[in-house]
């Protein structure tokens, strides 16, 4: 039976994060068939793990959710300095943690699930995985500008050129773009290298899965076949 690090175990049980556990564990507040653990120690499906005296059941259901990011909500879990986080926002039975970060001022979909694996999966720019965003700037949009978002952008500040990506045109201030790449507020570095400034700017799109029929501020589960497509598309396997 395979073996993983108790940190692990526990966060894969959706108890608390990594460092949590480490500090839990630390706390000796975790026991192994029915020892204190031991930071650093490994286990399996085959032993008795607990925590402050509570039994963990096997592995839970993996679970998916689209969110309605809000503008205003911080992509974080602990920050006394945020006025809004995530953790206030999102009220759900098992612990979830988002793959891929919204800023404060955008809004649009964002990914939570309990499977650390799926999020680690999801996150690595080399994948070149899509997400799609509809975004309003402050002048009117031109074909130069068009073009030169498109063939890539060298941003100064974070001493990288962007992959060029699509780029199409809905409105006389307003673009449509998809991204293969999750630079530190990429669209918006990219618009103020051109001059412009973005407005708003709302994610509707990552991989398989769209924002349509999620109110503001609300989440739905994925199905088991959504969930199932986004495993394949990272290749993982349930």
């Amino acid at each position: 039976m395979e073996q993983v690090r108790l940190n692990k175990y526990l966060a894969d049980h959706g108890i608390c994060s990594r460092r949590e556990a480490d500090r839990l564990i630390e706390q000796c507040r975790v026991t192994v068939n029915g020892k204190l653990a031991v930071a650093g120690s490994k286990v399996s499906d085959a032993d008795e793990v607990a925590v402050n005296g509570k039994r963990i059941g096997g592995k839970p259901k993996t679970v998916v959710l689209a969110y309605y990011k809000p503008v205003g909500v911080t992509c974080t879990e602990r920050d006394r300095h945020a006025e809004k986080i995530i953790t206030d926002m999102i009220r759900y039975p098992l612990r979830v943690t988002y793959a891929g970060r919204l800023d404060k001022d955008s809004e649009g979909l964002l990914l939570l699930t309990n499977d650390g694996q799926l999020i680690d999966a999801m996150m690595r720019g080399a994948n070149r995985h899509e997400k799609e965003y509809i975004v309003k700037v402050d002048k009117e949009i031109t074909e130069d500008f068009l073009k030169a978002m498109e063939s890539g952008i060298y941003l100064k500040e974070l001493e990288q050129t962007t992959r060029p990506c699509q780029v199409q045109n809905v409105g006389k201030f307003t673009f449509r773009i998809i991204l293969t790449q999750g630079l530190n507020r990429q669209i918006r570095r990219m618009c103020e290298a051109l001059g412009y400034e973005v407005k708003k700017l709302k994610r509707v799109r990552v991989m398989n899965i769209t924002l349509d029929k999620i109110p503001y501020g609300k989440y739905r589960e994925l199905t088991d076949r959504e969930i199932q497509v986004l495993y394949e598309s990272v290749g993982l396997f349930r």
